[in-house]
């Protein structure tokens, strides 16, 4: 089984080598599908406009891993502006899976699925500290020096309205809850200096 995927491997190879040594770009050129498939490429073949001669490995790797009547008829069924998408997908699919023939490209779906976790993860918990913060529940950090801690406590101290009219708003605009700080009419209630109501 080795010996037979081996030696698919070195034709393969040997396709991919001959078409990049004999094939020049340019006008009358036959594209990388029909060079490695050795056929003559005729106007309007399918395959032309999204496997061009200079690009031969991406050809025989969709060929590899789907086969060129697979992906002859899954283009004709499509229409012209699906066909460049689809081609895409295929060449990524493929790819990964002539890197990966476990997992292919769904080994790195799942890594990128993991950290998408992991960084909603921090950003919750940011959020939850930015929340403390903005209602004053963070105490004083006790690494802080000796001398430190009274001026910071006395800011504190006349920061908590501020933190108050922070965390109230936190609430208002990002949890959408408009039971607070509004009248009946729907509209904000506000206190006598003009400052927007805050329950206590």
């Amino acid at each position: 089984m080795a010996s037979s995927s081996s030696t698919s491997n070195s034709a393969i190879s040997s396709v991919v080598a001959s078409a990049v040594a004999t094939t020049t770009p340019g006008a009358g050129s036959p594209c990388a599908a029909c060079k490695f498939l050795r056929r003559k490429c005729l106007p309007g073949c399918v395959f032309a406009p999204y496997f061009p001669p200079e690009e031969p490995q991406k050809f025989a790797n969709v060929h590899k891993v789907f086969g060129a009547s697979n992906v002859t008829k899954l283009l004709n069924e499509l229409l012209p502006h699906q066909r460049e998408d689809a081609v895409s997908s295929l060449a990524y699919e493929a790819e990964a899976r002539v890197k990966d023939p476990v997992y292919g490209c769904v080994g790195a779906i799942s890594v990128l699925q993991r950290q998408v976790h992991r960084l909603q993860k921090e950003l919750d918990t940011a959020h939850a500290e930015l929340l403390r913060y903005a209602c004053g529940e963070v105490g004083i950090p006790t690494a802080l020096p000796v001398t430190a801690a009274p001026r910071l406590a006395a800011g504190n101290a006349g920061t908590r309205p501020a933190r108050r009219r922070l965390c109230y708003y936190y609430f208002f605009f990002r949890c959408g809850d408009l039971r607070f700080g509004l009248d009946e009419r729907g509209s904000e209630r506000l206190q006598e200096d003009g400052s927007p109501f805050i329950p206590g």
